[in-house]
C-alpha cells in the first residue's frame, strides 16, 4: 500500500501509459520535416518520481537501416534511404553504420566519414549536426542533446530505427519460453529496434559507432509487468536512488537504474520467482538485490537482449568494483532490514513491524479518490502537448487521419479522452492557420470580398464550434477569441458568458485542483469524456508562430525569442481581457470588466492565477488599462510585470509596453 502511495496504483499506472501511448503514436509521423519523436524513460513506463526523467528518442523518418542487402525490397529507394549495419568489427551491441549509396539528408550526409572506400555515418557528428534540431542551444550529454524546453530540462536521443529484429539478439527470442508471452515477443520483434548515436569506450571506432538499443521493447516489456512486478522494480529505483547512491556524485555512481530493470527482466524471464504477490514484494526485491550483487562480484552485467555485451566493461571494474562490491554486501549482511535505510520505504516497513496483526490487504480505491484519479489523468493530458506547433496543413491532416484509423481500434476510456483533447487542440490551431493564412493572402493580393472571405471564415468558425462542442470548458474561449479578431464583438461577449458561467462552477478542476466533494456530487459516476466536457478548464495556449488576436501579438513575439513555443494565460484572465476588449469597440462602458479583472489580478491568492501567469496577468491588465485610456495605472501594471519571478520571459514584452506608453503620453502631450 506504501509503495502504491509512492509509485502509483495500477489504475493510475494506466492512466500514465494510456495517455503515452497516444502521444507516442500521434507523434512519430506528423512532423513536417518527417522527424519522428517518441517519449522513452522511466516517464513513459509509469514512473512518477521526482528524478524520473523526460528522456524522448527522435529519428528521421525516411530513413531506416537494415541488417542485409536483401532487405531493401521492403522499401521504395525514392521514399527511403537505407543504411546498412556493420557489427563485424565492433563489440557485441555496437555497430557501424554504413551508407550505401550517398543519398540522404544534408544532416547525414555532413555526419559521414570515408574508410575503406566505403562512407559511414559517424556517431559524433550525426550528434553535433542534429543537436539542435528540436532543442536550440543544446548541450551534447552522451547520446543525446540536454536543453530546457518552456522551463523543463528534456533529453533528446538521436538516433536511427530499423524494422527488423537484430541477428545478435536472436538468443532472447529463443530465451522466451515463460516470459514475455509469445503475442509480446512477436509485437516486440516486428517493432524492430534503434541505434542510438554512442560508441562503446573500448572499441575500435569510439566516435563513430552506434549502440543498439531496445527501448521500445524494454517499454512493452515493463507494461507487460503485473502491479506486484512494477513495484519491485520501483522498489529497487528508490534503494538505488535513496541508499546505493545517496552519497556519490554523478560521476562516482556506478551502478543506475538501467541495471536495475536488467536485473528484473532476468529474474522475470527465467522464473526465479513463481509466485509474484504483495504477500512476497520483500522476498521479489531480495532475489532481484543478490543478482544485482553477484554480478558486480562477478563483474558482469549481460544485456537483456545481447548477452554478449557486458554493460560493466567500460565502468565497474578494479578497485572501483571492490568498492562496490563490500557497499553491497554491508546491505546484504543486514538482510531486508536494509530497507529502512530508504526514507521512502521506512515509515511503511515501521508501521508494518509495529502492527504485526494487521492482514495484508490491497484496496487501491481507498488510496485515490474519484476526483484526485482524474485530476490526474487531465494533468496528464495537458502535460503531453500535442505535437509541434509549426506545422503545416498536410501535417495537421495527417494528425486527424491517424486519430480517425485509432478510433477503429479497441480504446480504454483513458485514450479516448486523451484523442478527445488532442482533437479539440488539432482544429483549433487548423482554424486559426487557415484564418492566418487567408489574411496574409489577403494583405499581398488584390482580392473581392465573395466567396474568397467567406469559405476561409466559415470553415473556421466550424471548426472553433467544433472544438468547443466536445473540448474542455475553457476550449470555448478560442471561439471566443476568433469572432474578437474577426469584429464579431456581440458574438464574442455571447461565448464569454457561457465560458465564464461554466468557469465559476464550483466543481471545476484547474491546474489539477479540485473540490472532491463537490466533483463527486456533480460529476460522479459520469463518463470520463463528459466529466472532461463539463468540469476541465485548462490555460489557454497560444501557439506563438500564430496570430490569435493583434493585441498580443508583442507578448507572443517576445517570449518567442527566449525559445517558448507557446504563450500560457489563465482562462478567466483572458476571458476578462476579451470582454473588456469587445466592451471598447462596442463604445459600450467596459468598467465592470476592467473592475474585476483588476481585483482578480491584485488580489487573487493562486486559485485562479497560478504564480508561474503572474507576468502575464498584470501585463494583460496593463493592455486592457491602456485601451480604456487609463495611461497611469497600466504603467503601474507593466512595472508590476517586471518586478514577477518571470517563467515565460515576459521582460522584453513588458519593456516595449512602457517604452509605447511613453511615446503615446508624450504624443498626447505635444
Amino acid at each position: 500500500m506504501g509503495l502504491c502511495k509512492k509509485l502509483g496504483t495500477s489504475h493510475q499506472l494506466s492512466i500514465r501509459r494510456d495517455v503515452m501511448e497516444v502521444f507516442n503514436i500521434l507523434n512519430s509521423h506528423v512532423r513536417a520535416d518527417d522527424i519522428a519523436v517518441f517519449s522513452s524513460g522511466s516517464r513513459s513506463e509509469g514512473f512518477r518520481l521526482k528524478e524520473s526523467d523526460v528522456d524522448m528518442m527522435i529519428w528521421p523518418n525516411n530513413h531506416r537501416v537494415i541488417w542485409d542487402v536483401s532487405q531493401t525490397r521492403y522499401y521504395h529507394a525514392q521514399r527511403r534511404v537505407t543504411i546498412l549495419s556493420d557489427n563485424s568489427d565492433s563489440p557485441p551491441g555496437y555497430t557501424l553504420l554504413w551508407l550505401p549509396v550517398p543519398r540522404a539528408s544534408n544532416h547525414v550526409v555532413r555526419s559521414t566519414f570515408k574508410m575503406n572506400d566505403r562512407y559511414y555515418i559517424s556517431s559524433s557528428l550525426y550528434r553535433e549536426n542534429v543537436r539542435s534540431v528540436l532543442i536550440s542551444n543544446s548541450n551534447i550529454h552522451g547520446p543525446c542533446s540536454l536543453g530546457v524546453i518552456e522551463g523543463f530540462e528534456y533529453d533528446y536521443a538521436h538516433c536511427f530505427a530499423s524494422d527488423f529484429w537484430p541477428p545478435s539478439a536472436s538468443s532472447w527470442i529463443e530465451r522466451c519460453h515463460l516470459w514475455p508471452k509469445r503475442r509480446v515477443v512477436h509485437d516486440i520483434i516486428t517493432s524492430g529496434c534503434h541505434f542510438v548515436a554512442i560508441g562503446h569506450s573500448l572499441g575500435k571506432h569510439l566516435h563513430h559507432e552506434w549502440r543498439i538499443s531496445f527501448l521500445k521493447a524494454e517499454q512493452k516489456l515493463t507494461y507487460t509487468m503485473n502491479h506486484c512486478q512494477f513495484l519491485t522494480y520501483g522498489l529497487l529505483k528508490l534503494f538505488l536512488n535513496e541508499v546505493i547512491n545517496i552519497e556519490l556524485s554523478e560521476e562516482e555512481k556506478l551502478l543506475c537504474s538501467y541495471h536495475m530493470k536488467t536485473a528484473i527482466f532476468w529474474v522475470l524471464q527465467e522464473n526465479k520467482i513463481p509466485q509474484w504477490t504483495p504477500q512476497n514484494l520483500l522476498e521479489c526485491f531480495w532475489v532481484c538485490f543478490k543478482l544485482i550483487l553477484k554480478w558486480v562480484y562477478e563483474g558482469v552485467c549481460p544485456n537483456f537482449f545481447i548477452p554478449e555485451n557486458n554493460m560493466f566493461l567500460t565502468k565497474i571494474y578494479g578497485e572501483p568494483q571492490v568498492m562496490l562490491f563490500l557497499q553491497l554486501f554491508t546491505l546484504y549482511e543486514k538482510g531486508i532490514s536494509c530497507l529502512l535505510l530508504s526514507p521512502s520505504i521506512r515509515p511503511y516497513i515501521i508501521n508494518a513491524l509495529y502492527n504485526p496483526q494487521c492482514p495484508i490487504r490491497i484496496d487501491e480505491k481507498s488510496l485515490i479518490a474519484e476526483a484526485e484519479s482524474d485530476a490526474e489523468l487531465f494533468e496528464e493530458i495537458d502535460k503531453n502537448d500535442p505535437p509541434p506547433d509549426d506545422l503545416d496543413f498536410d501535417s495537421y491532416k495527417s494528425i486527424l487521419d491517424q486519430i480517425e484509423k485509432l478510433m477503429g481500434f479497441h480504446l480504454s476510456k483513458y485514450h479516448i479522452v486523451m484523442l478527445q483533447n488532442y482533437t479539440s487542440v488539432i482544429l483549433q490551431r487548423t482554424a486559426f492557420l487557415i484564418h492566418n493564412t487567408y489574411m496574409s493572402y489577403k494583405t499581398h493580393t488584390e482580392v473581392s470580398k465573395n466567396k474568397v472571405i467567406y469559405i476561409p471564415d466559415k470553415l473556421s468558425c466550424h471548426m472553433l464550434k467544433l472544438a468547443a462542442k466536445f473540448g474542455c470548458i475553457s476550449d470555448r474561449l478560442y471561439l471566443a477569441m476568433y469572432y474578437y479578431q474577426t469584429c464579431r464583438y456581440e458574438e464574442a461577449l455571447s461565448v464569454i458568458k457561457i465560458a465564464k458561467d461554466k468557469l465559476a462552477r464550483p466543481y471545476l478542476v484547474y491546474m489539477s485542483e479540485v473540490d472532491a466533494e463537490k466533483y463527486t456530487e456533480a460529476v460522479g459516476g459520469r463518463s470520463l469524456s463528459t466529466k472532461f466536457r463539463q468540469s476541465l478548464a485548462n490555460d489557454i495556449n497560444l501557439c506563438n508562430y500564430t496570430v490569435y488576436i493583434n493585441d498580443l501579438i508583442i507578448e507572443q513575439q517576445s517570449i518567442l525569442q527566449n525559445r517558448w513555443e507557446k504563450l500560457s494565460i489563465p482562462p478567466l484572465v483572458l476571458s476578462l481581457m476579451l470582454e473588456v476588449l469587445c466592451y471598447k469597440h462596442l463604445n459600450t462602458s467596459s468598467d465592470k470588466a476592467l473592475n474585476e479583472l483588476l481585483a482578480l489580478v491584485h488580489y487573487d491568492q493562486g486559485k485562479h492565477i497560478p504564480i508561474i501567469f503572474r507576468d502575464i496577468s498584470w501585463q494583460i491588465l496593463g493592455i486592457c488599462q491602456q485601451t480604456t485610456g487609463d495611461l497611469k495605472a497600466a504603467l503601474f501594471s507593466y512595472q508590476q510585470s517586471l518586478r514577477q519571478r518571470s517563467f515565460l520571459h515576459m521582460e522584453t514584452a513588458s519593456i516595449i509596453r512602457i517604452l509605447i506608453l511613453i511615446y503615446e503620453h508624450l504624443f498626447r502631450y505635444v
